[in-house]
């Protein structure tokens, strides 16, 4: 008894003076230097930075339109065998929903209610339906109006909404947002994209609707065309200083570039449907573009070339008449015979994207430019939607993405006369007009596999080949949609199952709504 009154005792004898000293304690452990808030602005420009290409839509997107691929299988299987990677479909997936719509979504919550910050919420909104945009593309039905709120409302589990909801809702957000920008409220002069330039956000913004409105060409032609009508009465982009443009830096880098230059550097080649088309029309931005090691039996002497130290034999090239873009169809295998058909040591020798230039880590990556937006105002005009030249309209936009080149650096600039000559010899034939125009926004939306992709899908062109590798996972010819991450089978399969039982099977074969076939688009017309 004693020794446990001892104890107690001894324990408030050493209590005493760990309470005496709790006042002030909180005081003294706050950081005075510490923020206590953070300033929306900074998310928002996190956005933007995680809003360029992911470097896997090299293995789907910019192999699907035949620009850029791979003979290599594996974890790089995919548009270049028309192969199901689900692995790697989550690029897009992570990059854009968990990454650009979560923070865009918390942006808007912050600011919504705060008048002083009125820009920079229209500022999010127009991010957020180019961000939705791309998922809803990709890969049909997504979380759109639950996206974003598990730590705001604790939806952890978001419904997924139909596409055509989506639609709706991003071209009423941007609807919205164009129209509350206001050089009266406070000017964000830290925005990362136009400095807070009110009327750069705003045509942006138009630009977007048109895009958006252009989606509905096959399923609503009618509200297609009052959205794109909206959109350019609005006023859309009217030079290449209006481009969304993503300036990458070596904190910062290009997400393409990052696997063109580290483990991927030997294992991604120009397509020949597209080097070809470039070449064959003589087209100055195949020399921007392009480079071959001409000699090269493999991956370190193209290494050794690039750093200036090409083996014997081995000539490193830019000039558009050495270019060889690789056929489609092949792995790194079966390419062994059309190696010795055409005398060459290995497939090695055929023409990449320089990355040194384009594809460089810090290299540039344009999202909505004024030469796509010029296309699609072509295309309404050809539609008989608004009035204006389409042929002028299409010469505006090749001028503007080939003097867009020079964004990338002075190795990659063609000079004026190079591009007069071009557009003086490839005029717009108003009989073939839709034709070109496609063609020429498939040459514009270079390395932007996303909307590269969605625009073939939606008006098929360029007309190309179907990929004839023999070891497809798809009944169509060519791939229509990416299939959802395998993650959301285990945390939101519920709603991820109501998706796929009203879109159809989650394979690579499925269409998302604005891409209806033939038969659809008669049935929803009539």
């Amino acid at each position: 008894m004693k020794k446990t009154i001892k104890y107690i005792l001894l324990s408030l004898v050493l209590l005493a003076p760990l309470t005496s000293c709790d006042e002030g304690f909180d005081e003294m452990n706050i950081n005075p230097v510490q923020p206590t808030e953070l300033n929306p602005l900074y998310l928002m420009n996190r956005a933007v930075l995680f809003s360029s290409p992911a470097g896997t839509s090299l293995t789907y997107e910019i192999a699907i339109v035949q620009q850029v691929v791979s003979p290599n299988g594996g974890v790089l299987a995919g548009g270049n065998f028309n192969q199901l990677n689900r692995p790697f479909a989550i690029g897009t997936w992570n990059k854009f929903y968990r990454d650009v719509l979560k923070h865009t979504t918390d942006v808007k919550r912050f600011t919504r209610d705060d008048p002083n910050r009125a820009n920079l919420y229209h500022m999010a909104r127009i991010l957020h339906s180019y961000s939705a945009m791309i998922l809803t593309d990709t890969f049909g039905d997504i979380p759109y109006f639950e996206a974003g709120l598990g730590f705001l409302e604790g939806k952890v589990d978001p419904a997924y909404d139909r596409q055509e909801d989506i639609y709706l809702d991003v071209l009423n957000e941007l609807e919205q947002a164009t129209a509350g920008l206001s050089n009266a409220s406070t000017i964000e002069n830290g925005d990362v994209v136009y400095g807070g330039d009110i009327e750069s956000w705003r045509r942006l913004g138009y630009s977007l609707m048109l895009r958006a409105a252009m989606r509905h060409t096959k399923v609503n032609p009618s509200r297609a065309q009052e959205w794109a009508v909206k959109a350019i009465n609005g006023g859309v982009m009217t030079s290449n200083e209006d481009n969304l443009v993503i300036r990458h830096d070596f904190n910062y880098t290009n997400a393409l570039g990052n696997t063109l230059n580290a483990t991927e550097a030997n294992n991604y080649y120009l397509a020949e449907p597209f080097e070809q088309f470039l070449r064959e029309k003589n087209d100055p931005r195949l020399a921007s573009i392009a480079v071959r090691f001409i000699g090269a039996g493999s991956g370190p002497d193209q290494n050794s070339s690039l750093a200036g130290n090409p083996p014997a034999g081995v000539t490193l090239s830019r000039s558009p008449e050495d270019q060889m873009g690789f056929p489609m169809g092949f792995d790194n295998q079966t390419i062994a015979a059309v190696v010795q058909e055409r005398g060459l040591q290995s497939f090695y020798e055929f023409s990449q994207v320089d990355r040194t230039r384009m594809t460089a880590r810090d290299a540039p990556s344009f999202l909505i430019t004024y030469a796509q937006t010029s296309l699609l105002v072509a295309e309404a005009v050809v539609r008989g939607w608004v009035n204006g030249d389409a042929a002028e309209l299409f010469e505006n936009a090749v001028r503007a993405n080939m003097e867009q080149m020079a964004d990338y650096g002075s190795a990659t600039e063609i000079p004026s006369d190079q591009i007069d000559a071009y557009i003086e010899a490839n005029p717009l034939d108003m009989g073939n007009a839709m034709e070109q125009i496609g063609e020429e926004y498939w040459v514009s939306t270079f390395l932007n596999g996303h909307e590269s992709f969605a625009n073939f899908r939606r008006t098929g062109y360029p007309a190309l080949t179907p990929n004839p590798y023999p070891g497809r996972d798809i009944s169509g010819e060519f791939i229509r949609r990416l299939s959802y991450p395998d993650a959301e089978f285990a945390v939101n399969n519920q709603n991820i199952q109501a998706a796929i039982s009203r879109q159809g099977p989650d394979n690579l074969d499925t269409r998302v709504w604005w891409d209806a076939s033939t038969q659809e688009q008669i049935a929803s017309n009539n």
